[in-house]
């Protein structure tokens, strides 16, 4: 068991390295990886089903005691990142499919790992967590009626059919997860310590599937959605930090909305994407999944530079005259 744990710690750490390498083999080797596709549902099911592990009751009572906050974070998240992804494909020059993709992932719930993130940022985790936890469970409702709103002009959008999908692969198996949780309790732990080697295997799996499928499509216009998908990312970190700021939000709490907001549940994404329009759509959300393990990393470390610098600069002892 320790040496699952530690293979697990070794895992998640190195989750940017996983997801980039597995990207790039199955676009070199598709025929390897084409067969995961059929798997995408249950594997983001297995995901959220670890996530419904992880989460307590206090990750929820969070919203009660901190309802400014959390709301913030929250309103932000699914608010920012949809006119961005809608700004981004209304003025970019891209087909109906990736504008679709890039919208969808832009209003999806946060991910998982903007709470570690934020917790390398020392940023406020708890609040994080709170965030993540009330966007993921809104997200049934509130995602298929923002897709309906900013897609709809490129191509068909069933919010029901898109509801259900999210009950499926994202409520369903976060509620099962609780369910069990609390009826193991503590014997749950030790599995517990696994879900990180878990989670990327899941998630890198769901990469690989959709790069391998869209192999010809990547090469003709990747150059473009990786632009976007950084240009997004990025924008989310920018506005999500200027809005905590405005809104006189102190530095830990304005680094946990600003990696909320930036950082998006993209394995929902491509499997929404997946399932309800065409696999060319899934690729946003495949190639953010690469992104954002690669730009979470910087913003954490710049945030974390940023808070030992104004630390150091409290504790100094003011000159006198």
């Amino acid at each position: 068991m320790r040496a699952l744990d530690k293979l697990s710690n070794f895992v998640g750490s190195t989750f940017a390295i996983w997801v980039l390498l597995f990207a790039v083999l199955s676009f070199l080797l598709p025929n390897g990886f084409t067969w995961i596709a059929a798997y995408i549902v249950p594997l983001l099911g297995i995901i959220m089903f670890g996530m419904g592990l992880t989460l307590t009751a206090n990750d929820f009572k969070e919203a009660f005691r901190r309802p400014k906050d959390v709301a913030i974070g929250v309103i932000a998240q699914f608010t920012i990142m949809p006119l961005i992804a809608f700004a981004l494909a209304t003025i970019l020059p891209v087909s109906p499919e990736v504008a679709v993709g890039v919208i969808l992932v832009g209003c999806c719930p946060g991910g998982t790992s903007s709470n570690v993130m934020t917790y390398l940022s020392k940023g406020d985790t708890a609040l994080s967590v709170s965030i993540t936890a009330v966007s993921t469970v809104l997200a049934p409702i509130v995602t298929p009626a923002l897709v309906l709103v900013f897609a709809s002009q490129w191509l068909a959008v069933s919010p029901v059919d898109l509801f259900l999908s999210i009950v499926q692969v994202v409520l369903v198996p976060i509620v099962l997860g609780l369910i069990v949780k609390a009826w193991l309790g503590d014997k749950i732990e030790p599995g517990i310590k696994a879900l990180p080697l878990v989670s990327v295997i899941g998630i890198v799996a769901i990469v690989a599937a959709v790069v391998s499928v869209n192999k010809e499509q990547i090469a003709e216009t990747g150059a473009l959605i990786f632009a976007i998908v950084v240009l997004h990312n990025v924008l989310g970190y920018l506005l999500g930090y200027g809005l905590g700021k405005l809104l006189g939000m102190d530095p830990a709490k304005k680094r946990a909305v600003s990696i909320e907001v930036g950082m998006q549940n993209s394995g929902l994404g491509a499997t929404l994407a997946t399932a309800h329009f065409s696999p060319l759509s899934a690729v946003p959300s495949a190639i953010f999944s690469v992104w954002h393990n690669i730009s979470g990393p910087i913003i954490a470390t710049i945030f974390r530079k940023q808070q030992e610098k104004d630390s150091v600069a409290k504790s100094s002892p003011k000159r006198t005259a």
